[in-house]
């Protein structure tokens, strides 16, 4: 199948990016570009947990509501969350009111804690997993790798849970980890000009 449609504008894009009006803006201008902040970063591994079994467009439109109710995936703040805030979060309308998803957002946050402590950041570990050119596979055609495959254990190795290797993978692609725009999506260019110009913290 093409894996590129062509946008209001003419020029061709990622088709996953036509399936959804809220897509087009995500894919645009997030989807693929490096990102270092370790909030974003938390915020990000949380959501594609949240997506498990579900849709991205479900999250994508609850995000705000998401980040309202986890002050922002600061996860200092999350860290110490209680019960009590376990039951506040499922009574919430705004997210996915999933138990197991919402205490697990809590436990990673301690992980994300400890791992701060160990690597200085967020970013310079998810970033210490950056592939190799040479081990991508052709854009949009795998939903996991060896380093979505290496980072999923090293994260489970220390706690954290709901990140298997396509949820991991899926975090990678957003985060600009990798570039897996299709090839010929007008974005492709600009997601390899910002990973040109980003100094990676692992290095």
């Amino acid at each position: 199948m093409n894996a590129l449609i062509d946008g209001p504008d003419g020029h061709p894009r990622c088709r996953w990016c036509a399936t959804a009006p809220e897509f087009l803006a995500y894919h645009d201008t997030e989807w693929g570009f490096p990102v270092k902040d370790d909030h974003r970063l938390f915020e990000k591994i949380c959501l594609e947990g949240f997506q498990s079994g579900l849709s991205w467009r479900t999250i994508l439109a609850k995000r705000e509501n998401f980040r309202a109710a986890f002050h922002g995936f600061d996860f200092d703040q999350i860290a110490r969350f209680t019960a009590r805030d376990v039951e506040r979060l499922l009574q919430d309308p705004g997210i996915v009111r999933h138990r197991g998803k919402i205490e697990a957002v809590i436990h990673n946050a301690a992980r994300a804690q400890e791992l701060v402590a160990l690597h200085g950041s967020l970013a310079s570990f998810f970033w210490s997993h950056e592939p190799e050119a040479e081990q991508l596979a052709t854009p949009q055609t795998a939903s996991t790798s060896e380093a979505s495959i290496a980072l999923s254990k090293a994260l489970k190795k220390l706690g954290w849970k709901f990140v298997g290797p396509t949820t991991v993978y899926a975090f990678m692609q957003a985060m600009g980890l990798i570039n897996d725009h299709a090839t010929g999506c007008v974005v492709r260019a600009k997601a390899a000009h910002a990973r040109s110009r980003f100094k990676s913290p692992a290095r």
